[in-house]
């Protein structure tokens, strides 16, 4: 073992658990895999386990018995390049310590053999994940992040007493120790608690010189701060080539996703806070032009599922503060979401129980109401759980219809009808969502949405004032507040919708995004769409441009855009005139014309009738801007 991951150990984070489950999987296993991130302990963890045994060692070298004559173990650290060669043979416990980066787990591989021996091999990767590993380990022992509590006793530890400087501590580790340590140097060093960018600099700089060991040179660092900033990259969103990719995608940090390489939390959180510090303009561009990116491939996705991936990567990029921070957190969940089954009847009710008393509502008022969704089934639910199989979340997430008018009416009161009716009786209404931390809690979410996309609509009512925010955030429409105070809480719900049709998905996220000064291209196919299907109300309806006060109904939308081109037509500017008149002759003039036939009418040549087409539309759509921008949403 290294004297770096040595001195990594003395900082703590050594959990009891952790010890007695390496050990028993020592004891029991001839082939063990110490697995984790860079970071997360596994040397401090390995250190203990040698302590243990140097006084503690039995015939073979088993840690945990006593009256040995053979040495406990054998530790080789493959990351020193000074090391000695792994011996062929030993009656102990052979540890192969740093089994991460080119050739190194092949020698690990090598030194396995095919006569039996006990092993002990530490990398960051699990090994099942690795090519001639598959089968051969016995026990894998994975590392988890330190919980937060913990992660502010560390820091504590080390000094630092300000509790804004812990909080930063605690939520830029995501529970890494080596993470947790770096920002405490970086704050004894004179980082205040709010230079976040300096902090995670220190951090980032301690990071890379980590993974160095898995990947030499330095070509790869940028490219890794950029896919940090972008959220998943592919090939040409990175501007990587083949070989830098695929190199990339072999980092311990780095993970595959449906829409390319993704660095794991809390790493991402920590690289592409750094680089928004060191290089705040190029950071910017670099999301605006994934914005971008993502939001030509989502107007072209063929598929529902495809939609739903890219969504969530356009809400990483163009969400708020608010909404990054409960979607994205800086730390990853192992839970896994899906449908509840029957025999969950006992770990719904413990979870609606946590979600009524974080919601400060009325224990029985909360559960009259919650019984109307559990008589439709436990399919009602959803249920995120842990590794091992522990319910720790859920959403109650129930079709609309005819069939759950029952169950959804005493949340919806005077809502129901206008949100549950034609043409989005086909969507879905979320009623409770609940996880007992922020990661599950985020993953929750992201199933939530996934499965909205799927339907086409969502209609919300929330009486907490985060999913408030949360919902306002993603553009969510506002039906108003309900009559009554249901949940006995001092808060009536609100009632949320959004309509999440295809053709209106880009425009949505570009409009969240803010991009540019004038109005976004989705925003302007948005009003041509419109324009082109005015006495249409589904179309009107599932058109995806934003609603404010004189446009929340497709009647009220119509006849906003009617009296916009009209106004248009009547404007000072000639040339804003003549745009308006083109809009008012092709989208308004009756019976169908075509362009050339508008054209000839108004007198002008193709090239200018188009122009003049396209300012008027790009006119209308700076208006609806300003107009819905005016109201607040």
């Amino acid at each position: 073992m290294g004297t770096a991951e040595r001195d990594r150990g003395r900082h703590g984070g050594l959990r009891a658990e952790d010890a007695v489950r390496l050990r028993a999987a020592v004891e029991r296993s001839t082939v063990v895999n110490l697995t984790g991130p860079p970071g997360i302990g596994k040397s401090t963890l390995l250190a203990r386990l040698l302590a243990d045994a140097s006084g503690r060692s039995g015939p073979r070298g088993t840690p945990g018995t006593a009256g040995a004559r053979e040495p406990a173990a054998v530790v080789v650290d493959l990351a020193r390049p000074d090391r000695p060669p792994v011996p062929e043979g030993t009656g102990g416990l052979l540890i192969l310590d740093g089994a991460d980066g080119p050739g190194r787990t092949a020698e690990a591989l090598d030194a396995l053999g095919t006569a039996p021996r006990r092993l002990l091999v530490v990398s960051r990767r699990p090994l099942a994940a690795v090519e001639g590993w598959t089968g051969r380990v016995q026990a894998t022992v994975a590392l988890a992040p330190l919980p937060e509590p913990e992660v502010a006793n560390l820091a504590a530890q080390a000094g630092i007493e300000d509790p804004a400087a812990r909080a930063l501590v605690v939520r830029l580790s995501g529970g890494v120790p080596l993470l947790a340590g770096a920002a405490c140097r970086a704050l004894h060093a004179g980082a205040e608690p709010g230079d976040e960018g300096a902090v995670a600099d220190q951090v980032a700089g301690e990071l890379t010189e980590r993974l160095a060991r898995e990947l030499p040179g330095t070509r790869w660092q940028h490219a890794l701060r950029l896919l940090a900033t972008v959220g998943s990259g592919d090939e040409q969103l990175l501007s990587a080539g083949p070989e830098l990719f695929t190199r990339l995608g072999a980092l311990s940090v780095v993970r595959r996703t449906p829409l390319g390489l993704a660095v794991r939390e809390p790493y991402r959180t920590v690289l592409e806070t750094a680089y928004r510090w060191r290089r705040p303009l190029a950071h910017h561009s670099s999301r605006s032009r994934a914005a971008a990116y993502r939001g030509t491939l989502l107007a072209r996705a063929g598929t529902p599922a495809a939609r739903a991936a890219l969504v969530r990567e356009g809400l990483f990029l163009n969400g708020d503060a608010t909404l990054r921070g409960m979607l994205f957190p800086a730390a990853e969940s192992p839970v896994r979401v899906a449908p509840a089954h029957d025999g969950d009847a006992d770990d719904i009710g413990r979870l609606l129980h946590g979600w009524a008393r974080r919601g400060g509502f009325d224990g029985a008022r909360a559960e009259r109401i919650t019984e109307g969704w559990l008589a439709h089934g436990t399919s009602a639910f959803r249920l995120a759980r842990d590794a091992d199989g522990r319910a720790r979340g859920l959403s109650a997430l129930l079709p609309l219809g005819a069939a759950t008018a029952d169950a959804v009416e005493p949340v919806l009161q005077q809502h129901t009808e206008h949100v549950a009716a034609a043409p989005r009786a086909s969507g879905l209404f979320l009623g409770a969502a609940y996880a007992t931390d922020p990661a599950a809690h985020a993953r929750i979410l992201h199933d939530i949405l996934t499965d909205s996309v799927l339907a086409g609509h969502l209609v919300v009512s929330t009486a907490t004032a985060d999913y408030q925010r949360l919902v306002r955030g993603m553009g969510f429409r506002l039906h108003g507040s309900v009559r009554e105070d249901v949940y006995r809480c001092g808060r009536r719900p609100e009632v949320f919708s959004h309509a999440f049709a295809p053709a209106s998905l880009p425009l949505w996220l570009e409009r969240l995004g803010g991009r540019g000064a004038g109005p976004g291209e989705h925003l302007v196919a948005g009003v041509t769409r419109a324009l082109r299907h005015l006495g249409d109300d589904r179309a009107l309806a599932g058109s995806g441009l934003p609603a404010g006060p004189a446009t929340s109904t497709p009647t009220a939308l119509r006849e906003w855009l009617r009296e916009a081109v009209y106004r248009l037509a009547e404007s000072g500017d000639p040339v804003d005139a003549e745009a308006g008149a083109v809009l008012a002759a092709y989208y308004l003039g009756g019976p169908a014309t075509t362009h050339h036939q508008v054209a000839g009418r108004l007198h002008l040549g193709r090239a200018t009738y188009f122009r003049r087409l396209r300012r008027g539309v790009t006119a209308i759509a700076a208006m609806l801007g300003e107009e819905t921008a005016a109201s607040g949403r």
